[in-house]
């Protein structure tokens, strides 16, 4: 099993960095090899430019500003998210580093002469999850309709391979939380963990 977490978050010693280091003491545990993609620590940078655009559909230079990132995603079978969510979605970083590096040619195919509509290319992921917290109670955030969650869980899903496992934390009303409450959301991502990586991830 090879995990890439994909970390998105401005401030070290955040609630979301705590989080991060529950998912790397799991992985650790399992003996899982993994890389650590910390997006404001590398500051990536998540424009796409009107260059990026117009090489956007080009394979396979499309990827090469964003070769590391891309050579990670092909590592894996296993993908991570750890974020805050903020305006119900996913944070401005991690919203650019998908558009930039899910790329035509690797993250997914576009439509050919004999092939019509998109075919998923991430189908060696078997593994996705996303830990996150948000400001917003849980039911104000049902009745948004928790768009970084189905963008992830959903339409990144959807470029997986079919039966892929996933795990989700989310810990609500962030701004009124307790040290009772965030303990217990730590838990739940270490039990969630637990649950993705299996009893016996080192096997495969």
């Amino acid at each position: 099993m090879r995990a890439l977490v994909v970390y998105c978050h401005p401030n070290p010693e955040s609630f979301t960095a705590s989080v991060l280091e529950v998912v790397k003491t799991k992985i650790s545990e399992a003996s899982v090899e993994s890389r650590i993609e910390d997006l404001y620590g590398s500051n990536f940078d998540p424009i796409l430019s009107r260059q990026g655009l117009a090489e956007y559909p080009n394979c396979p230079q499309n990827a090469e500003p964003v070769r590391r990132h891309v050579e990670n995603i092909e590592w894996c079978n296993t993908l991570i998210f750890v974020y805050p969510t903020w305006w119900y979605g996913l944070p401005a970083m991690m919203k650019g580093w998908l558009e930039r590096t899910m790329l035509p040619g690797s993250a997914f195919h576009l439509p050919e002469p004999n092939q019509k509509g998109i075919r998923p290319g991430l189908q060696h992921i078997n593994r996705l999850a996303a830990f996150t917290t948000c400001g917003a109670s849980f039911i104000l955030t049902q009745i948004i309709g928790s768009p970084g969650k189905r963008t992830l869980l959903r339409g990144l899903r959807a470029n997986c391979a079919p039966r892929t496992r996933t795990a989700f934390a989310a810990l609500y009303s962030m701004d009124s939380s307790t040290p009772a409450s965030r303990a217990r959301h730590l838990a739940r991502v270490g039990y969630k963990m637990e649950r993705l990586l299996g009893k016996n991830p080192a096997r495969h």
